[in-house]
């Protein structure tokens, strides 16, 4: 069946990045499926290209985690626009996959089956409007209600809808008890990431943070974590942030103001650059601002964390948290109590069967529960089942 995939922000391994689409894309393609796969990119031109037998529309609207909100609110209503032109022209499309954020991605498959008649899964990544208005990144109260509203009507029409954590799931089935949501978090690749280890300095215990260096992330948290490292003369401890994002101006000042001699920043790279970074760590951070709606993430990286066999240590509450602790693959480091997170970090660079045991652990959990082999057959029969249903 031809599918429409719509995504804002599409990547390849290439580029970096989520790549949660191009894995389902892909696997789409190889059960003898047509994907249509609607993104944009910071060009000046349309682009179409072929990408492991996706077929990709790239749209020219410019987008960085840098911009602020009315220039954000401006490229998701120039995508929204752009999107549905470009959708309405591919024929014989039987139904639409569109996965959040932003939230006018589903108002855009919404809007094409009202007016086609073309039916959509809706993939749910982040809460939106929740996150964004606990954030504090949207105030005004009249457009709180309408976005309210307008998620609800969204899940009301879709035909599935896929949750990438359990709280969001849960979320989603207070506003639309009556509908179809199954649980596909974030994809572990236990091909592509190894559990190998090549550190240049055996002696130091590195602690990897990849990803956006965004106001969600607030991995201030993190240059505390170093700064009392560095305080109490843990010279053992190496921290790397690796990524980029509104913030990291920001971090590196903050990191220059406190000195930290045990901190680098690195630059952003795509996958295998991200594969190369954990080769050399022994352990991954995980980071959010303290806000609850971020306890329901399903954050890439710590699913490569997995796959790659690092320690995870997460900074937030919530079902990750009780992912490390249940399966001992981690441990939850509190943003109030450096000291037991120093004391907890002591264990494992001190015990290095310990760290081995975890490190095992966190590879079975990527195989067991969250590999490529286990979740993409579960959407591969959402798309049987639809196919039947046409």
């Amino acid at each position: 069946m031809k599918i429409i995939y719509l995504h804002q922000y599409f990547k390849t391994p290439a580029e970096g990045g989520a790549i949660r689409s191009y894995y389902l894309a892909r696997a789409l393609v190889q059960a003898g499926h047509q994907v249509e796969m609607i993104t944009s990119h910071n060009q000046q031109t349309y682009k179409q290209q072929q990408i492991d037998g996706i077929s990709v529309h790239y749209l020219p609207v410019f987008y960085a985690n840098q911009l602020g909100f009315w220039q954000r609110i401006r490229a998701f209503v120039v995508f929204f626009w752009k999107a549905y032109q470009k959708a309405k022209k591919i024929q014989h499309a039987e139904i639409c996959y569109a996965t959040s954020t932003p939230l006018s991605i589903g108002l855009l498959a919404w809007l094409l089956k009202k007016t086609t008649g073309l039916k959509y899964i809706f993939e749910v990544r982040d809460l939106w409007p929740q996150a964004p208005v606990a954030l504090g990144i949207i105030k005004n109260k009249w457009l709180i209600r309408v976005l309210y509203q307008v998620e609800k009507k969204i899940y009301q029409n879709a035909e599935t809808i896929i949750a990438l954590s359990p709280g969001i799931r849960e979320s989603i089935q207070t506003k639309a008890p009556d509908k179809k949501v199954i649980l596909i978090p974030n994809l572990a690749d236990t091909v592509f990431f190894q559990p190998k280890i090549r550190s240049d300095d055996r002696e130091k215990f590195t602690i990897l943070y990849t990803g956006t260096l965004g106001t969600a992330n607030h991995l201030e948290h993190l240059l505390d974590l170093a700064h009392y490292a560095m305080a109490q003369s843990e010279n053992r401890l190496c921290f790397k942030i690796m990524g980029e994002g509104k913030m990291r101006d920001t971090l590196l000042h903050k990191a220059q103001k406190l000195a930290l001699n045990n901190l680098e920043f690195l630059e952003a790279g795509n996958k295998e650059a991200v594969r190369e970074a954990l080769y050399q760590a022994q352990a991954v951070y995980v980071s959010f601002a303290d806000v609850p709606v971020l306890q329901t993430n399903s954050p890439n990286k710590f699913f490569d964390a997995l796959a790659a066999a690092k320690l995870v240590i997460v900074n937030v509450r919530g079902w990750l948290k009780d992912l490390v602790e249940a399966h001992q693959c981690g441990f939850y480091a509190s943003n109030e109590n450096q000291e037991s997170n120093l004391r907890q970090l002591r264990e494992f660079i001190e015990s290095s069967e310990k760290l081995e045991k975890y490190q095992q652990n966190a590879r079975k959990l990527a195989l067991e529960k969250f590999s490529l082999e286990k979740n993409i057959p579960t959407v591969l029969a959402l798309f049987g089942d639809a196919a039947a249903a046409h």
